[in-house]
């Protein structure tokens, strides 16, 4: 089976590296002329442990290509990673723009039967927008299948959250797709890794969903040690103590200057806008970016 993930940053060639590695033919696309490049010579343009050695164990084995000719890598790929940036806009919400613009790439260069697939975080209907704009696009009719399928990767531990993930999330309408999105992370059934088969919106609201929680649960025990500063108790007893309930867990239950990163605060934001745009309250999703 051949691969395209479009996008070629931090999930995206995590993403491509680590398909290369279950054995599966994979093409990276990047308008970044100089990075893709780099990444050709296999030079990695960020550190991640283990992604240069997996990059260039991987070139060298001839599964993983680079390249900036989008049509191509459509032409020869059943699945297609949409793995561009959604940054924030001004209101909190993302922006599509570099995802949309992807789709139109897509739609003018298919001539059969693909899989396309998001990576990237993006808002809930995103799923239906794709295959509007794919639509209206094609230069012929051919048929295609939309799917959601988000990363849940953590900077520093980006290959193993991929290789020994705790759970993998497929939405999709089309059994076929399934089916097919199945056969891509085979491998990691051999580790039962658990495998979620939902929609398309249920699997992209998941994303979101996962991190607004753990930014609550970050900021719950912030406020916390607010309390316990307050009336003298010790915030990192009572976070152990809390851990040892398994209906809570230990994880993120360090209290600390509060939520960062990459994603928490984005996803955050763009969840409450999600909420807006739906006249659906997000109370509690509120009082933490706040």
């Amino acid at each position: 089976m051949n691969v395209a993930v479009i996008g070629s940053g931090y999930v995206g060639l995590i993403t491509g590296a680590c398909f290369a590695e279950f054995g599966i033919q994979v093409t990276c696309v990047d308008s970044d002329e100089n990075k893709i490049e780099s990444m050709k010579k296999g030079v990695v343009p960020f550190y991640e442990p283990g992604l240069e050695e997996l990059l260039q164990r991987n070139l060298k084995a001839g599964r993983l290509h680079f390249t900036t000719n989008i049509a191509d890598a459509v032409d020869n790929a059943l699945v297609i990673f949409i793995a561009v940036g959604t940054p924030p806009r001004g209101d909190g919400s993302a922006d599509m723009k570099h995802v949309e613009g992807v789709a139109r790439q897509i739609a003018k260069h298919m001539k059969n039967y693909k899989v396309i697939v998001t990576k990237s975080t993006v808002p809930v209907g995103t799923g239906e927008k794709i295959r509007d704009i794919i639509s209206k696009n094609l230069k012929e009719n051919v048929g295609f299948d939309i799917v959601s399928n988000p990363e849940f990767l953590r900077e520093g531990a980006g290959i193993e959250d991929f290789m020994r993930p705790n759970r993998v999330v497929i939405g999709a309408s089309s059994s076929q797709a399934v089916a097919i999105m199945k056969d891509l992370y085979r491998p990691l059934y051999l580790i039962e890794a658990p495998i979620v088969i939902t929609d398309v919106k249920t699997a992209e609201l998941i994303k979101y969903a996962s991190n607004a929680f753990l930014a609550v649960k970050i900021s719950f025990i912030n406020e916390i040690a607010n309390l316990c500063e307050t009336v003298g108790a010790d915030v990192q007893v009572v976070a152990k103590a809390m851990g040892l309930d398994r209906r809570i867990g230990p994880k993120f239950l360090h209290a600390g200057p509060g939520y960062g990163g990459s994603c928490f605060p984005k996803d955050t934001l763009a969840l409450l806008q999600i909420g807006k745009e739906n006249h659906t309250r997000l109370g509690i999703i509120e009082a933490t970016v706040k």
